[in-house]
């Protein structure tokens, strides 16, 4: 792949624009239990999508941008002598031509809209690589056949062209006379490169009659399309539909759009109807003049469900089925706390006693919530009808405190152990304390006791050492399946908590080296990065959760509510105002009804922002507590919502994929070795015909997505290349034995 500037790490691309679903905002810090959900009140995230051809604070709905003046001149006058200077080869050039080399990166033309902010954002997510040319850059490459292709390319002798696909903000960008313009349609027809219209307007010049000729146009919110055949049969074959525009905001416009009839050469992909029974296109592939573009018309940013579901066949369309990177639609869900109790909140005080910063009472958590043995019944039975597995995160010291408090014994932990194998288990400590400095709870909020010298005192090593070895050996004796590899401290104590203790307890690294832990959980809201816990081999990485906004303390959907209105309530309301002083945060217009708040307003809220992550190749775990399985178990309506969305859009082809904390972890570990390797220019990979060639640095997994029927070269013959997603084949993948790079053979089509 060409040099230049490639797409930034992964994270810091998916944390830089908040909005209603991404993770900046929906796991923004709430001051409270409340596990930091979406913030109440946020409609579409950071302004909704602009009108096509508009840049920054440009006016929707004025004509497409184009090039102009002394800048448009200056640029024109290069391009052209690139164009006297280079040839580019011809498709139509005689049978004896060698196959060109075809470099699998995407051209990403900028304008700074935010549909193709929302196409870089799948592209960086999926670990794509490609390169901006950022219109707003005064001394940016001009685009002419020297920067798009080579005529001879130094490593095979073969014309080369450097891009994949082109993605551009619209179709006339660069102006439909311009010598870029003509330089990037000789290079499309040469060498039968894709180009994606991320967003424009119904008229004939994209292959669609004027939204007057029996179209439309207009806001799109809660409007329904629909896949059609050929798109189910293409790009878009993990979609079964039908798809609906969100419209989390009655007096926020969050899309227009246009659909319009399709001409000759247009194949729609996504449609609607129109008031006289017939049918306007949304997305649809224009071919025309040798050429092809995917031409999508109206307007997304990267985080509405509409273009989060597109996202992927937009990808494969455009790279045609073929390059680096690959997605998946993750969701598993930790339930913390098995065994032990969870304090109640306190409706009438606003806290929750027992916690050190609830003053009042006698420091106990009085009337806890703990599941029961019908609860742990049923949640068996839950996940047989709903097909999904959940990870029991266990603490069986307090399990065993519970029952030497209640007679000897408990139903909980006889149903549960019964039922062991049908869960997944995660080592949590045995008695849940903080694992981080030692709490002084004299003031409020809490701060780390100091010796006489003025250090920070810690837990010792030999003290965390013996909760994560007391909670396995019980898990071992009674038979639940635990991998040792994997641990979730209490509250992730252990790891620095801001702002009282900023740095990770010094004792953590070497016990969890002690006990052989490779995966440690951290919280996504306060380090969406992974990251190692101590140094060398055996160092330990975290592995980000998500946390759900259905809250730790709470057993009923009025004390869900009540809380949830005492967070979100401004003080005039009779709130805390803590959404006043969280930038990341709104607050509610009004208090939510106690009685029918959690099912009309949370429950919908917090299944979008959980489903948003899902489409977002995002592989972190959820978490929530065992107190939200117990009583009037809060959470399956939240899980039942984001399933049955899920499964009435994806196809059978595109299952969820449920997996366990330590293969998060594997996969956030390559993905970052995958994303220095990029940015460090150390991957080459082309294709060439139905031949497909990558190098990467040893040691380095390669991403890669391709048609089915698609073989990997072994150093004899060949075998079945990927796991079979999405209607593709994929995985990460490296050199076999005595190879320097990986081949992968096409189908031929």
């Amino acid at each position: 792949m060409d040099s230049g500037r490639f797409r930034t790490p992964r994270n810091a691309a998916r944390t830089s624009t908040a909005g209603p679903a991404s993770d900046a905002a929906s796991d923004a810090a709430s001051g409270g239990p409340s596990a930091c959900g979406a913030p109440p009140g946020t409609a579409s995230p950071a302004g909704a999508a602009r009108a096509p051809g508009t840049a920054r604070g440009h006016r929707a709905g004025r004509a497409p941008r184009t090039l102009r003046g002394p800048r448009a001149a200056r640029i024109a006058a290069l391009a052209a002598a690139g164009l006297l200077a280079t040839v580019v080869p011809s498709a139509q050039a005689g049978a004896a031509d060698p196959t060109p080399r075809v470099d699998l990166t995407v051209l990403v033309v900028d304008d700074g809209g935010s549909a193709v902010r929302a196409i870089t954002a799948e592209l960086t997510g999926s670990g794509i690589p490609y390169r901006t040319l950022d219109l707003d850059d005064a001394d940016r490459p001009v685009l002419t056949p020297a920067f798009l292709s080579d005529p001879s390319d130094s490593a095979t002798g073969r014309p080369r062209a450097r891009y994949q696909g082109v993605v551009l903000p619209h179709e006339a960008v660069f102006g439909p006379d311009s010598a870029e313009q003509a330089a990037l349609v000789a290079y499309e027809k040469a060498f039968g490169i894709p180009q994606v219209d991320a967003y424009t307007w119904a008229h004939p010049g994209v292959g669609l009659d004027y939204t007057s000729d029996g179209g439309w146009s207009g806001v799109l919110d809660g409007a329904r399309a629909y896949v059609t055949p050929a798109g189910q049969a293409g790009p878009f074959r993990d979609l079964k539909g039908p798809l609906t525009f969100e419209d989390n905001a009655p007096d926020v416009s969050e899309s227009y759009g246009y659909a319009g009839r399709p001409r000759a050469g247009y194949t729609s992909y996504l449609d609607m109807p129109t008031a006289d029974g017939g049918r306007a296109a949304l997305v649809g592939e224009y071919a025309h003049d040798g050429r092809r573009e995917l031409v999508v018309t109206f307007a997304y940013n990267p985080h509405q469900r509409q273009f989060r579901a597109l996202a992927r066949g937009i990808v494969e369309w455009l790279t045609q089925g073929v390059h680096l990177g690959q997605s998946r639609n993750y969701l598993s869900v930790h339930v913390d706390d098995v065994f032990a109790p969870d304090a109640r909140w306190d409706t009438l005080r606003n806290c929750t006693p027992g916690d050190l910063d609830c003053p009042g009472g006698d420091g106990a958590a009085a009337n806890p919530v703990r599941m029961t043995a019908d609860d742990a019944a049923y949640a068996a039975a839950w996940q047989k009808s709903s097909g999904f597995l959940l990870d029991m995160v266990y603490n069986g010291g307090q399990g065993e405190q519970w029952k030497t408090e209640h007679g000897g014994t408990d139903p909980l932990a006889a149903r549960l152990i019964a039922d062991r194998a049908q869960y997944r288990w995660i080592n949590h400590t045995y008695t849940h304390p903080f694992l981080g400095c030692v709490q002084d709870a004299g003031t409020v909020p809490w701060s780390c006791a100091k010796t006489p010298a003025g250090a920070t005192r810690w837990v010792s090593r030999s003290a965390i050492s013996a909760e994560i070895r007391d909670n396995l050996d019980w898990a071992l004796g009674k038979g639940l399946p635990v991998d040792r590899t994997e641990l979730v401290t209490g509250e992730h104590s252990g790891l620095k908590t801001l702002p009282q203790q900023p740095v990770d307890n010094p004792n953590l690294a070497g016990a969890l080296a002690d006990n052989g832990v490779r995966w440690t959980a951290s919280d996504n809201s306060r380090e969406p990065a992974q990251r190692s816990v101590g140094t060398g081999s055996s160092a330990a990485q975290t592995v980000p959760r998500h946390p759900m906004n259905v809250y730790y303390n709470v057993g009923t959907a009025a004390e869900m509510a009540d809380e949830y209105n005492w967070i979100y309530t401004s003080r005039a309301e009779g709130g805390s105002g803590i959404c006043e002083n969280n930038p990341a945060s709104t607050c509610l217009p009004a208090p939510l009804d106690t009685a029918t708040g959690y099912a009309a307003y949370i429950v919908p809220r917090e299944a979008r922002t959980a489903l948003t992550h899902v489409l977002g190749n995002d592989p972190r775990p959820h978490y929530v507590h065992q107190s939200n399985l117990a009583e009037e178990r809060l959470l399956y309506p939240v899980l039942d919502t984001v399933l049955a969305d899920y499964r009435a859009l994806f196809a059978d082809n595109t299952p969820l994929v449920n997996p366990r904390q330590k293969d998060v972890g594997t996969e956030l570990n390559r993905r970052a070795a995958w994303d220095r390797a990029l940015a460090a220019g150390q991957v080459t990979a082309y294709r060439i015909g139905s031949t497909v060639t990558v190098k990467a640095p040893s040691g380095v997994a390669v991403p890669i997505t391709a048609p089915e029927g698609t073989r990997k070269q072994l150093l004899l013959g060949t075998a079945a290349f990927g796991t079979s997603y999405a209607g593709t084949r994929s995985a990460w993948t490296t050199p076999e034995a005595l190879q320097s790079g990986i081949t992968l053979k096409l189908p031929t089509i």
